[in-house]
């Protein structure tokens, strides 16, 4: 088993990885500056795993920082590279932010590596760098299009950056392009805690279904779709989390194929935001009013994945439902109500 640095592992994504990368076997050290994160999150890791994991707070795009860090962790074998700025409304609004912290501290990363002769690299990519394509499903090999924000360029130029010295330095890197990250560990002790107003849909709607919000607000009715509401991939955060062991476990028996390898984690299936409310009811038995407007700025028509590279490769398979990943949701976001 590997020592591996989880950047952004405090975060919703990141933190969910950590627990299976411990209940793996994996000893994880976190780095995460907790800009979009909470300390606390550490501790419900452990709840969970019967392991608090190492903790590091840093800013990535601080080189000096990033430099002090594998100094002081030597034994470190890899990275799974989470931490960035990831709303893509507020990229459209702020993209100098975007580019300064998300290609920083990707580029400090990967330079400490080269440093010290690291090898094993996955980086949290998106299906936003296929842009609003009228493929569907996407596959790995889909062109990737004019990013629709500042966000999806930020993960199309991260990509290229990895291609760029894979061609130069023996790094073995996995990009794994993520469709919809829903859901909460099911132990009830973890989920997506979003600072503010949320920028993604569910916990907005959970939200709502709570009544902490007026209504749940409907972003675009007249997309070329089912129903004409925007048509996205939504897949549980634990099978997420899944994917990206078994990718460190292809890095580090050397399974992998070519030097950069590119996988989408998605479920294969694609839901409107209607559906999605209607699925939501029908889990938990709770109406969601909502209302329709205008669409937003940087959003794509609709997105989801060809899985089958991922599953004949990685042999990875989604476990949990769309129901189920709803579900998870409401019952996290009605306990940590409780709490507050």
């Amino acid at each position: 088993m590997a020592k591996i640095l989880v950047t952004g592992g405090l975060g919703y994504i990141g933190s969910h990885t950590v627990v299976e990368l411990q209940e793996a076997g994996h000893e994880v050290l976190i780095a995460d500056n907790l800009v979009n994160s909470d300390i606390g999150v550490q501790e419900q890791i452990a709840r969970i795993t019967g392991s608090k994991p190492a903790l590091e707070v840093l800013d990535l795009a601080d080189e000096r920082g990033v430099e002090a860090l594998f100094d002081q962790h030597p034994d470190l074998e890899g990275a799974i590279h989470f931490a960035a700025f990831k709303a893509v409304g507020e990229s459209v609004a702020m993209p100098l932010m975007y580019y300064q912290n998300n290609l920083y501290s990707l580029i400090n990363l990967l330079k400490a590596f080269q440093q010290r002769g690291l090898h094993h690299f996955i980086f949290s990519s998106s299906c936003t760098v296929y842009g609003d394509s009228s493929e569907q499903p996407l596959t790995e090999e889909a062109p990737r299009k004019p990013a629709a924000s500042p966000y999806g360029n930020t993960k199309i130029i991260g990509e290229d950056i990895l291609r760029d010295l894979c061609e130069v330095y023996p790094l073995q890197a996995i990009s794994l392009r993520y469709f919809n990250p829903i859901g909460a560990h099911p132990s009830g002790n973890m989920g997506e805690v979003p600072q503010g107003v949320p920028q993604n849909l569910i916990p907005y709607l959970t939200q709502t279904a709570l009544g902490q919000r007026e209504y749940l607000r409907v972003w675009g009715s007249d997309y070329p779709t089912r129903d004409g509401t925007a048509v996205r991939d939504y897949i549980h955060v634990v099978d997420l989390a899944r994917a990206h062991v078994a990718a460190l476990e292809r890095l580090l028996q050397k399974r992998n194929e070519s030097s950069l390898e590119v996988f989408n984690i998605g479920t294969g299936r694609g839901n409107t935001v209607l559906e999605v409310i209607n699925a939501f009811e029908r889990a938990t038995g709770v109406p969601v009013p909502y209302k329709l407007e205008a669409r937003r700025p940087g959003d794509v028509v609709e997105a989801y994945a060809d899985t089958r590279k991922v599953r004949e490769k990685l042999g990875w398979t989604p476990k949990y439902s769309l129901e189920e990943a709803l579900a998870s949701s409401f019952a996290w976001e009605t306990s940590r109500s409780q709490k507050d």
